[in-house]
């Protein structure tokens, strides 16, 4: 009987998807022997390799145009998934975000590789009618038909497979990629004296950056609220970020290390996403930091939020209905803003910790 073949390879498309959301996942497999090797760009979210070593795994950099929808560039992409299955032969391949679920799955059929693969979100390709969609369905049959399991983050995502008759062996719901409890935990409210919202994520239309910055020019003239971004610019919304805040109409604090100090200095959070999440992790944070929330009523942002009682739900693509919503939080006294965060807190205590998401992976990986 030959040794048990303890390798796990991890494919995604940046730092922030592998070290950042997945990390105690990462520590888990590691403090258990298993040999980890991670495979994504390096960019502007971190060092691959420096990460990889803190972390006690091996790091192969592979280019992967995480937008773009030139074919040669996919095509070229997935031989490289092909090479790296076939040369390491690992029990398990773990993906995460579009191209590594599809690329990477198709390789590990071919291969006759196990993988597990995460929809974080359905994708432009997925969403937008079309050719692109149609090829992306497609490929999509391909990479999940025999994959071990499909992790799914929201039940809009799961219905979406099975109407498109995207066949799959096995499939599991999560709670998104959860949230660690212990570094993301309660922080006392800020001095009420101004209201102070904050938009993280990266900053592109689909994510609400429009509707974000509307509301800016409405508050602009109100001495007690003050509105701040930090986030990547993603589209072409630097010069736009400048001119904001040069007018005093935000505080744009860019790409930042950590996001706790931001949240932790917020009365509320702000995500008006429009964008196919799985389920957004800034939501998932600062509500476990005890911050109320402001999101939209879409699949990915919904789940994180009761209406009235954690925060608010507003309409997609809605300046209008998200001002509203500012206003009446605006309106509320700092007992209800502070009850409506630790509200937050105890269904994020509830139903989203990131240990869940840990072990569904590490029972089927110990199979």
């Amino acid at each position: 009987m030959g040794a048990e073949n303890k390798k796990i390879l991890i494919l995604g498309n940046s730092n922030l998807v592998v070290f950042k959301f997945r990390k105690e996942l990462v520590q888990r497999l590691v403090a258990e022997e298993y040999e980890v090797t991670v495979a994504f760009p390096n960019g502007p979210f971190g060092d691959g390799e420096k990460s990889a070593k803190e972390f006690g795994c091996n790091f192969i950099e592979i280019d992967i145009d995480r937008r773009g929808t030139n074919p040669l560039h996919d095509i070229v992409l997935f031989f490289n998934f092909c090479k790296i299955i076939a040369k390491l032969r690992p029990k398990y391949v773990l993906a995460y975000t579009v191209k590594p679920d599809v690329y990477g799955g198709i390789a590990c059929t071919l291969l006759g590789t196990p993988i597990l693969i995460n929809i974080t979100g359905l994708g432009k390709g997925l969403v937008e009618k079309g050719i692109i969609q149609k090829i992306t369905v497609m490929l999509y049959k391909l990479a999940v038909k025999n994959a071990a399991c499909v992790f799914f983050q929201n039940e809009n995502d799961r219905k979406y497979f099975d109407d498109q008759k995207i066949r799959y062996k096995r499939g599991e719901q999560l709670p998104g990629s959860g949230v660690n409890l212990q570094e993301f935990h309660p922080f006392d409210y800020p001095k009420q004296d101004k209201t102070v919202f904050t938009y993280v994520g990266r900053v592109m239309k689909a994510k609400g950056i429009e509707e974000y910055l509307a509301a800016a020019r409405h508050f602009a003239d109100r001495k007690d609220v003050e509105l701040h971004v930090c986030g990547f610019c993603e589209e072409d919304y630097v010069a736009a970020m400048n001119e904001y805040q040069a007018k005093g109409l935000i505080v744009y604090h860019g790409l930042v290390e950590s996001v706790i100090d931001y949240i932790k200095n917020s009365h509320c959070v702000v995500l008006p996403s429009f964008h196919p999440e799985g389920v957004s992790n800034v939501l998932l944070e600062a509500a476990a930091c005890a911050r109320p929330l402001i999101t939209t009523d879409h699949p990915g942002c919904r789940e994180t939020v009761d209406h009235g009682k954690t925060g608010y739900l507003v309409k997609p693509r809605s300046g209008e209905d998200l001002i509203e919503k500012m206003e009446l939080f605006i309106a509320l006294s700092p007992e209800e803003k502070i009850a409506m965060g630790k509200a937050g807190r105890a269904k994020i205590e509830k139903d989203f910790d990131r240990e869940i998401v840990v072990e569904a992976y590490m029972n089927i990986i110990k199979q």
